[in-house]
C-alpha cells in the first residue's frame, strides 16, 4: 500500500497537510484562471471561499483574525479585492464604526468556480480511497482544529491574566 501512495504514509502530518493544501490550492487557482479570475491575490481564495461559506456579510475584524495577518495586510488585501471587483465594502448598519465586506457578483462567480474545483478534488479523493476514509480524515482534521482552538483559548486566558501559569 505504501508504494501505491508514493511512500507518503511515513511523512509527518504537518508536511502532508501542507502538500494536501497545495493540491487544493493549485487546482482552484487553475480553475479560477480558466474562468477569468487569474487576478486573485495570495490570500484571496481564503477570503472569497470564507465569505461564500459564511452567512451574509462578514465584519472586517473577523476576516483579519481568521487570516492571521496584520491589520495593515488585511486592509491591503480587502482593498485589492474591492478594486478588482470581488468585494464591496460597506459601513455596518448596526455599528457605523465597523466596515463590512461582502461578495459582488464577480466574487460569487469566483466562489462558485473555487467550490467546483474543490468538489472535483474531493470526488477524485473519494474515488481513490473511499468515502469512509475521507470522512475519517475530516474527523481527524476537525479534532486537530479543536486542539488548536483550545490551546488558543488557553493562551488568551493567560495573556489576559485570567489564569496564572
Amino acid at each position: 500500500m505504501t508504494e501505491a501512495r508514493g511512500g507518503l504514509e511515513d511523512v509527518v502530518l504537518p508536511a502532508l497537510l501542507r502538500h494536501a493544501r497545495v493540491t487544493y490550492g493549485t487546482t482552484m487557482r487553475r480553475a479560477l484562471a480558466d474562468a477569468g479570475h487569474d487576478d486573485l491575490p495570495k490570500n484571496g481564495l481564503y477570503v472569497i471561499g470564507g465569505l461564500a461559506l459564511g452567512a451574509g456579510d462578514t465584519p472586517l475584524g473577523v476576516l483579519i483574525r481568521e487570516l492571521r495577518i496584520s491589520k495593515q495586510a488585511a486592509g491591503q488585501l480587502v482593498d485589492t479585492l474591492v478594486s478588482r471587483g470581488y468585494l464591496q465594502r460597506t459601513v455596518d448598519e448596526h455599528d457605523r464604526r465597523k466596515l463590512t465586506v461582502s461578495l459582488t457578483e464577480r466574487g460569487r462567480d469566483a466562489a462558485r468556480t473555487q467550490a467546483a474545483a474543490r468538489e472535483a478534488v474531493d470526488a477524485e479523493l473519494i474515488a481513490r480511497v473511499g468515502e469512509s476514509d475521507v470522512n475519517a480524515a475530516r474527523r481527524v482534521l476537525a479534532a486537530l482544529i479543536e486542539i488548536g482552538r483550545a490551546r488558543e483559548a488557553q493562551d488568551e486566558k493567560l495573556v489576559d491574566g485570567a489564569e496564572e501559569p
